[in-house]
């Protein structure tokens, strides 16, 4: 099998994308939270949740086709692509979405368990990196956020040259101030 880093291509790859994307979002939820966020992560991931934001990967992806890159185990002959996996992916947001932060926003980077350690991570920062270069943005940074938690992907980031910077921090919508 060979590894292929690509731009993300929604016929090829819709499935597999979102495959990782649930098993990113279960992660978040089970390693870095409890009980209680584990919950919230897994009671959103719906049929109807797959499709808005498969529906919302493809607007980002209008808007600069390398803001999805995937890592895909094998090669897809023509008549079938169900050889190929896709064993990670970054989503890097497009320009005109990252103005909120003023910085180029990596908004999720995830490698599948079997994969992790191989250089697959690597190489998908290293695409998120190349496009939040192109970007013409206020700040000349690429930023994310990461669970304290997190200390394998704290490792990693710490080892790209990230640094804290701020914190972010969240609250319910439904309680009152």
């Amino acid at each position: 099998m060979t590894l292929e880093i690509r731009p993300y291509d929604r016929k090829r790859d819709a499935d597999g994308l979102y495959e990782s994307k649930v098993a990113f979002e279960r992660g978040l939820g089970e390693k870095t939270g409890g009980d209680e966020k584990a919950a919230a992560y897994e009671g959103k991931l719906t049929d109807a949740y797959r499709e808005r934001w498969l529906d919302w990967v493809d607007r980002c992806v209008d808007d600069d086709p390398r803001c999805v890159t995937v890592a895909v185990n094998g090669v897809a002959a023509e008549d079938d692509p169900a050889e190929e996996a896709v064993v990670g992916y970054v989503f890097v947001l497009p320009e005109r979405m990252a103005m909120v932060w003023d910085a180029a926003v990596l908004n999720e980077l995830y490698v599948a368990p079997e994969h992790r350690g191989t250089g697959v991570a690597d190489d998908l920062m290293d695409a998120a990196l190349a496009l939040a270069a192109d970007q013409d943005l206020p700040l000349d940074r690429l930023v994310l956020d990461v669970d304290p938690a997190n200390e394998r992907a704290r490792g990693f980031y710490e080892r790209r040259g990230f640094e804290s910077w701020g914190e972010m921090v969240a609250r319910p919508l439904d309680e009152d101030a």
